[in-house]
C-alpha cells in the first residue's frame, strides 16, 4: 500500500477494482466516504457483484471475472488516445512507456466490451472520469490477484497509474488492502516459500545475511538441509502443500510429506479442497495451533491429528504491521484462559525439543520486544530498523496527538513523527515513509523516490533501443546531493550494500547525503523477467467464452513451478462451459473472517450470519426450476460439489454464482459436527466454497485462481 486509509481523505476520484471494502474492510469507509462527501470524489466500483461497496460508489461497472488486464489496459489506452496522461511524470519517472503504449493500443473500447462485457463508451468515460478527477486513489484485493494471470492484472493497475501520474502523491497511489491487522506483517516476514524475511529471497548472500542477524554459523545452517540446493530452491506454497502429500502431480525430486503444523490457518481458505482433505487424512502427523477447532481438525478423519489450543490476540503482545505499513504495539488485555499458552511459549517449547534453542533464542532474551528489534535489525530492505519497541510503544501512548489527515503528529512525545512509523523508517530519528515515492519532501522527512532495483540502462528487445532506468535530471527530494537519478548505496563499510551493512552506517550515509540508501529511479511499466513483459489478457483457464480462447490463449504448461507441475495449457478445455455453463466467483462477508473458526464459534456473529448460501439471479433460478430459499448442488468441473441454499438476488448476473468462503464444517453434503471435540463445535457449519473452487495457479506466485472458475447447478 503507497499511501494509506487516512491519506484517502484527500483523493479526487477513486477506483476499486476486485475489492468490496464495505464487507472486507470496513474501518476503511470513514475515509473514503469523507472524501466522497467532502472532495466530491467520485467512487468507481469494478466488480462482477453489484457489492455493498458499489452501493456506497457513485459509478458501478460490472466485469466478467478473470478480465481485469483488459479493462484496465484498455483504460491506459483511452488515457493515451485522448492525450489525458501525465507526459511529463512518464517522461522522467517512467521507463518502457513507449513499449507498454503499444500493446495497450491493441485495447481498444470496442475490444474491451468484447473481452470484458463493459461497454465500450463506458471504457472511454470511466478514463475520462479519472483524468479529470486527479489524484486517483486506485485500491485491489483477491478479486485483483487470484486469477492465474493475477501478477499481470495487478502489475496493470500500477501502469494506469503511473501513466495518470497518480503515485508518490497524497490522494493517490495503489493501496492494497490487506485483511486482519498483521496480514502485512506477516508478508514483510516473508512466511512463505519462496524468501527470507524482509523479501531477501534465498541466495546464498541472503541466508549470509540473515545467519549474521541471527548470529549463527552459515555451515551449521547449511548442515540443517538434507542437500545445500534445498537453501535455495522455492518450496511448496500454500495454495498447493498438499501435493506434496499426495504425490499425484510430477514434483521436482519427490519427497513426500509426512507432517505438518498449521500454524492460525484456516485449511478451508485452499481451493480444490478435497484433495485437501485426502492429503490430511495421509499425513503422519497433523498438528493444529490455534484458539478454536478448525475445519481440518473436523475434516482430518485419520488418528493423527493434535490440537495446540493457543491465546487469542488478546491474551497476548507484540508488534503488528498494518496494511498502511504503520507498525502498532498490541498490549495483553488478559493473561491466557483454560489453560492455553500463547504463540511464544508454544514456539519455545517446540523449538527444546527440536534441540536448537541455544541458536534460535541467542539474541532474544525477552519476548516480544527482542523478537521485534532481531527482526527489525535485519529487515533493512523495507527500513523495519527504525522502529524499535520503544518507539512503537509511545506512538501507541500518544496516539491522540496524531493529525488524521496526515498521520503527523503535532507536538508532544512524537512531534514531527508519522503514525505507526509507517516503513520504510530509516533511522531510530526518522519519523517513518507516510506516501511511497513521493518527492516533494526530504528523504529525512519522509520523502522517496522510486528504488533503483533493475540496472542503469535496459535495452529493449522489441526495438532495440536503450532507455536509462534512473530517474530524469531534475527529479529527485529536496536536500539531495545528486539532483537527479542515482544508483543504490554500497560500499561504504566494504563489502556490503545498504541491505546487509547491520552496522546501518551505509543508510545513514545515504540519510546524510539528502539521498535514498535504495537509489532514485524510474517506475517500470516492462517487467523482463516476467512471462508476460508488458501486461495482456488471457483467457481464465476454465473460460466460458471458448471462442476467445484461440485469441488469448493461456501459457504452456509450467514443469517445476515451486516444485510442482503447473497445468495452463493442457487444462484449457474448450467444451468445458457447455457442461459447466455458469462463472463461479468467491468473497468476503463482513461478520466472518478467512476460515471462518473463530467468528463462527461467535455466538453473536454466528446469528448474524447463520447459513451458508450461493447467490443466484432470480431469472437463473427460475429458468433452471429452483425456487429461491431451496437446497441446491453446485458442482465443479474436478467433480466437486456442496450443498447450499439458494439466495435468489440480482447482485449477481444471470451467468455468475457467489459465495462466501468463510463456511466449514461440513463437505459434500455431509456434516462433520460430530468430528469436533466435544463442547467446542462452531455454532455455524456450512459447506466451504472452495471444495469446488477451480484449478488454476498464478504464473508467477502461484496464488490460487478462486474469482473465475467454472460451475453447474441443480436442485437438490
Amino acid at each position: 500500500m503507497t499511501n494509506s486509509l487516512n491519506d484517502m481523505r484527500h483523493a479526487k476520484s477513486f477506483i476499486f477494482i476486485g475489492s468490496n471494502a464495505a464487507e472486507a474492510h470496513p474501518v476503511s469507509l470513514q475515509h473514503i466516504l469523507h472524501a466522497k462527501e467532502v472532495n466530491n470524489a467520485p467512487i468507481v466500483v469494478v466488480d462482477p457483484r453489484f457489492t455493498k461497496l458499489a452501493a456506497k460508489g457513485t459509478d458501478f461497472v460490472r466485469i466478467r471475472p478473470g478480465t481485469d488486464a483488459a479493462f484496465m489496459m484498455g483504460l491506459v489506452n483511452a488515457v493515451i488516445e485522448n492525450d489525458w496522461h501525465d507526459k511529463e511524470f512518464i517522461r522522467t519517472r517512467v521507463s518502457g512507456f513507449a513499449e507498454m503504449a503499444e500493446v495497450a493500443s491493441h485495447y481498444t473500447p470496442e475490444t474491451v466490451e468484447d473481452i470484458t462485457g463493459i461497454p465500450a463508451a463506458e471504457v472511454t468515460r470511466i478514463a475520462e472520469l479519472l483524468a479529470t478527477h486527479r489524484p486517483t486513489s486506485l485500491t485491489w484485493c483477491m478479486g485483483g490477484t487470484q486469477h492465474h494471470i493475477g501478477s499481470s492484472i495487478t502489475r496493470s493497475f500500477c501502469i494506469l497509474q503511473l501513466v495518470l501520474g497518480n503515485m508518490g502523491k497524497s490522494g493517490g497511489g495503489t493501496n492494497i488492502f490487506r485483511g486482519h491487522d498483521n496480514v502485512q506483517g506477516a508478508t514483510d516476514m516473508c512466511v512463505l516459500s519462496h524468501s527470507l524475511p524482509a523479501y531477501y529471497g534465498l541466495s546464498d548472500g541472503s541466508w549470509k545475511h540473515w545467519c549474521r542477524v541471527w548470529d549463527v554459523d552459515y555451515e551449521w545452517m547449511v548442515s540443517r538441509f538434507k542437500e545445500k540446493k534445498w537453501m535455495n530452491a522455492k518450496g511448496f506454497t500454500l495454495a498447493r502443500w498438499y501435493e506434496g502429500v499426495l504425490g499425484e502431480e510430477e514434483i521436482d525430486q519427490y519427497t513426500p510429506i509426512k507432517a505438518m503444523i498449521q500454524w492460525g490457518c484456516g485449511s478451508n481458505s485452499n481451493s480444490q479442497y478435497t484433495r485437501v482433505k485426502r492429503a490430511l487424512d495421509k499425513l503422519e502427523l497433523l498438528l493444529i495451533i490455534d484458539p478454536f477447532p478448525t475445519m481440518a481438525a473436523a475434516a482430518c478423519e485419520s488418528d493423527n491429528v493434535y490440537i495446540l489450543p493457543c491465546s487469542s490476540q488478546y491474551e497476548t503482545s507484540g508488534s503488528v504491521t498494518s496494511t498502511s505499513r504503520q507498525i502498532q504495539w498490541r498490549d495483553k488485555v488478559i493473561d491466557p484462559i483454560h489453560g492455553c499458552k500463547d504463540d511464544y511459549q508454544i514456539m519455545k517449547e517446540i523449538v527444546n525439543r527440536l534441540g536448537f534453542a541455544d541458536k534460535f533464542y541467542k539474541n532474544i532474551k525477552q519476548s516480544p520486544e527482542d523478537i521485534s528489534l532481531e527482526l527489525g535489525r535485519g529487515s533493512l530492505t523495507i527500513g523495519y530498523n527504525g522502529s524499535p519497541p520503544e518507539r512503537i510503544k509511545r506512538h501507541m501512548a500518544n496516539w491522540h496527538t496524531f493529525d488524521i489527515d496526515t498521520l503527523e503528529a503535532k507536538g508532544g512525545e512524537c512531534d514531527g513523527e508519522y503514525y505507526g512509523l509507517p516503513w520504510p523508517c530509516w533511522t531510530t530519528e526518522h519519523p517513518g515513509t507516510p506516501i511511497l515515492y513521493d518527492v516533494s519532501k526530504p528523504v529525512a522527512k519522509g520523502g522517496l523516490p522510486f528504488r533503483n532495483r533493475f540496472g542503469l540502462e535496459k535495452t529493449y528487445d522489441a526495438s532495440g533501443r536503450t532507455e536509462n532506468q534512473l530517474a530524469a535530471d531534475g527529479v529527485y527530494t529536496p536536500g539531495s546531493e545528486v539532483e537527479g537519478g542515482y544508483a543504490e548505496f554500497k560500499d561504504v563499510v566494504p563489502g556490503t550494500n545498504w541491505k546487509t551493512d547491520l552496522s546501518q552506517e551505509t543508510i545513514k550515509e545515504a540519510i546524510r547525503k539528502g539521498m535514498a540508501p535504495f537509489g532514485n529511479a524510474r517506475a517500470r511499466c516492462i517487467v523482463w523477467t516476467f512471462p508476460d513483459q508488458v501486461p495482456i489478457h488471457r483467457e481464465p483457464l476454465h473460460s466460458p467464452r471458448p471462442d476467445l480462447i484461440a485469441r488469448y490463449p493461456t501459457y504452456e504448461d509450467q514443469p517445476n513451478h515451486f516444485r510442482v507441475l503447473t497445468r495452463f495449457k493442457s487444462e484449457q478445455d474448450p467444451t468445458l462451459a457447455k457442461k459447466f455453463p455458469f462463472v463461479l466467483t468467491t468473497g468476503r462477508q463482513v461478520e466472518h473472517m478467512g476460515g471462518g473458526a473463530e467468528t463462527r464459534s461467535n455466538k453473536y456473529l454466528a446469528e448474524l450470519q447463520p447459513e451458508m448460501y450461493a447467490e443466484v439471479n432470480p431469472r437463473t433460478g427460475n429458468n433452471l426450476g429452483i425456487r429461491d430459499g431451496e437446497m441446491i448442488w453446485i458442482e465443479s468441473p474436478e467433480g466437486s460439489k456442496v450443498k447450499v441454499k439458494a439466495w435468489f438476488t440480482e447482485r449477481v448476473d444471470e451467468t455468475t454464482i457467489f459465495m462466501p468462503y468463510h463456511f466449514g464444517g461440513m463437505l459434500e453434503g455431509r456434516s462433520l459436527m460430530d468430528n469436533y471435540p466435544k463442547g467446542h463445535e462452531p455454532y455455524v457449519i456450512g459447506e466451504p466454497a472452495n471444495v469446488v473452487t477451480n484449478y488454476g495457479y498464478d504464473i508467477v506466485t502461484q496464488i490460487q485462481a478462486t474469482k473465475d472458475g467454472l460451475c453447474k447447478i441443480s436442485k437438490a
